[in-house]
This record gives structure tokens, C-alpha cells and sequence, in this order.
């Protein structure tokens, strides 16, 4: 597998409400010389909304994105929810032959069973396997990080033998000089979807979270889940603000000290004075008055 040419699923988060992992992911690989190409006309996987209510609806929704998705060529996907969709439909319809002759004749094109699903983690550990990330040690100053997977990265029992990377940030943050710190909610539920439609259930959950993580000594979150980031920051308290980042974001601080500086007006909580203490970015300038 070449790891310079890959197709794309970005999914609705990294398209809307998380922008900024959007940016920091591409910026990353442009930084290796990996070109990533959108598939035309994509949609929303489903998630969990979906999938709750119609599962025949969910299954179309995802298996349309695997039929526009170039056979020859792994499918990145960044966003755990959107991985675990598309993997299932693929899953459901390499193991029925009447599934996939009746896709093939709504989508009008052939179903390719061996087409890649390829999560962001493992595209990281492949590229750490070939050296790639070299070089790199110490840039993140020794930042007490306090890793969040979320829940979306377990597997339903019928898709439990993939894998799932849990520690890859704990190891990658190490190797950039990070300081992974040990707590017990890195694989805890944030409310996903009940954010919205039970937001006092999810901002107990998301307030638990950030104790557990001020209470282990963690001077931020990095997490692996646009959604999670998305409610770790609207469903937190005052008394239990810090910083969280996407983890592409943290990759590129660890490239380049100035290049994720545009991509924090878009976080709720602000990460820069964290980030300035840290000299992981280049000071702003004073504010007139300050």
C-alpha cells in the first residue's frame, strides 16, 4: 500500500463543527508529502442517530460512500463514529451476496468487497513503522497530555477482531516529548448525540471527564473524536475548563511552532495561553491596553 496517494471521507464534523481537525490533519500529511483527495459528492455516514432508528436507511447511507469511493486507493477516514459505519456496511455486505447484488443495482456500479478502510491511527502507525515520524522528539516540551478515545473506537462483538489502537496517542504524545498522564475515564461515553437531545445527561458525563482529568495532573485533553471535543468543550462548567485538542492538532505543533496558531479562534476554551507557557507557538502580540 502506497501512503502517498489516498482517497478521503472527511465526514460532516471534520466538514462543520470541527474545521480546525480538518486543516490540521491535511496540514500534517502535507507535511510527508501525503496527498489526500476527497470522494466526490460524499455524505453523512449515519452515525448514531441513524443507525438507532433505521438501520436499513443507515446501511445506504454508509454503503453509497463505499460505492464512490475509488477501488484502487485506501479510504482515510479521521472520525472514529464515521470508521465504525463505513467498516460495518462493508462488513454487511461482503457477508451477503443479496445485500450487495441489491446496492449494485441501486448505485448502478459493481460493489469492490477489498476496498481499503484505512482509520487515521493506522495510517500514523504505518507511518511510524517507516520512519516517518523520526526526528520529532521533544518538540511538545514534556506537555502533560491527558489522552481521550472516547467510546467509539470499541468494537460491537461482530467487528471485535479489528483493531481498535488504543494507546497509540499515550505512545506517539511520548515520542514528541509529551507526558502522557494515567486516568480512568480515556475511554469514558461523553453523551455523543445525547448532547442534544438529553444535554443534562452528557454534561455529566463531560464534567466527570474533565475533573478526571485536572485530577490527574493534565495541563490538556487530546482526543481522537471530533464529537467528543465538541461536547468536552459546550457541556463543561467554568470550575472545570482545559484545553482540549484534536489530535492532528497536536502532530502539527509537533511540526512546525506556528502552524495550528490560526486554528485556535475556532476551540471554545482557549488553548493559547497553555500553548504561549509551553513556547509550543510563537507569542502572540500584545493587545493594545494589556
Amino acid at each position: 500500500m502506497t501512503l502517498k496517494d489516498l482517497s478521503y471521507f472527511p465526514g460532516c464534523s471534520l466538514a462543520t463543527t470541527a474545521k480546525e481537525n480538518n486543516a490540521s490533519l491535511k496540514s500534517f500529511l502535507a507535511h510527508f508529502d501525503i496527498t489526500v483527495s476527497e470522494i466526490d459528492d460524499w455524505n453523512c455516514c449515519g452515525s448514531s442517530s441513524t443507525h438507532s432508528v433505521n438501520k436499513k436507511l443507515a446501511l445506504s447511507l454508509a454503503a453509497r460512500n463505499l460505492f464512490l469511493a475509488p477501488p484502487d486507493k485506501p479510504l482515510l477516514i479521521a472520525c472514529p463514529g464515521c470508521y465504525l459505519r463505513l467498516s460495518h456496511a462493508k462488513m454487511e455486505l461482503n457477508d451477503s451476496k443479496e445485500k450487495a447484488k441489491e446496492y449494485e443495482d441501486h448505485f448502478k456500479k459493481p460493489f469492490h468487497k477489498d476496498i481499503q478502510l484505512l482509520h487515521f491511527f493506522e495510517l500514523l502507525v504505518k507511518m511510524n513503522g517507516k520512519g516517518l515520524l523520526k526526528g520529532l522528539g521533544g518538540r511538545l516540551k514534556g506537555l502533560k497530555i491527558a489522552p481521550y478515545y472516547g467510546c467509539m473506537l470499541a468494537r460491537p462483538p461482530k467487528m471485535n477482531k479489528q483493531k481498535n489502537h488504543y494507546g497509540l496517542i499515550e505512545k506517539t504524545m511520548a515520542a514528541l516529548g509529551g507526558d502522557p498522564v494515567q486516568w480512568p475515564f480515556l475511554s469514558t461515553c461523553c453523551g455523543t448525540f445525547l448532547s442534544v437531545s438529553k444535554p443534562g445527561i452528557s454534561e455529566k458525563l463531560v464534567n466527570r471527564i474533565m475533573q478526571g482529568a485536572i485530577k490527574s495532573g493534565a495541563e490538556c485533553i487530546v482526543t481522537a473524536c471530533a464529537m467528543c471535543h465538541l461536547n468536552l468543550e459546550i457541556r463543561c462548567r467554568p470550575e472545570n475548563r482545559l484545553p482540549v485538542f484534536h489530535f492532528s492538532e497536536v502532530l502539527s505543533l509537533a511540526l512546525e511552532k506556528n502552524a495550528s496558531k490560526n486554528w485556535f479562534k475556532r476551540h471554545l476554551i482557549n488553548p493559547e495561553p497553555l500553548m504561549e507557557k509551553r513556547q509550543l507557538i510563537l507569542c502572540r502580540a500584545p493587545i493594545k491596553g494589556e
